[in-house]
């Protein structure tokens, strides 16, 4: 058996979701969502896991999104694609396109069985070079949760900084940290 890669090596794609897939998604229905994936996806994608309620919340949330504004598709949360292995192994993306002011904001959440790998990292550094890749993008954003730790490390060694405070209906408090392209 080969040894597994090194964190820092990981090779991730974000894997973009139709329509019908984010709907299965939001529907908390696994079998239908892996009809129109084009990836496989496994049980970390609907309710079942530890944050139950969470995913069905996200992929709810995208679903609307999508329908409303059909151009958001290419921004919003996708799949992070494990290359080499061939596995799904979270979600990421922006909340959406840039806003007035050219800022997007980041999201990422691994499969709880598969964190610390590097994964967080790689999605991360995937979505940091297109929002400085995307002439329109003048600020990346991040808000994270006070005891999150480990995306506070992250996101810090990036750059980004922590420009406030902001409660949310769904996450309670969160920490924003910013960086300006």
């Amino acid at each position: 058996m080969s040894p597994e890669p090194k964190p820092e090596s990981r090779a991730v794609q974000i894997v973009q979701l139709n329509a019908a897939a984010l709907a299965a998604l939001a529907a908390n229905d696994l079998e239908a969502a892996n009809r129109h994936s084009p990836v496989p996806l496994g049980p970390f994608f609907v309710s079942t896991n530890q944050d139950a309620g969470r995913q069905n919340t996200v992929w709810q949330r995208r679903s609307r999104q999508i329908l409303e504004d059909p151009a958001s598709a290419g921004w919003i949360t996708g799949v992070i694609w494990d290359v080499e292995r061939q596995l799904a192994v979270g979600r990421a993306g922006y909340h959406g396109p840039p806003d007035e002011h050219g800022m997007v904001e980041v999201g990422y959440e691994i499969d709880v069985e598969l964190r610390r790998q590097g994964y967080a990292r790689a999605a991360f550094e995937k979505l940091l070079q297109r929002a400085r890749e995307e002439p329109e993008v003048r600020v990346l954003r991040a808000t994270i949760a006070p005891e999150n730790e480990a995306s506070y490390r992250l996101v810090s060694q990036y750059g980004l900084v922590k420009v406030g405070e902001q409660w949310d209906e769904e996450d309670g408090l969160e920490i924003v940290y910013e960086l300006e392209l």
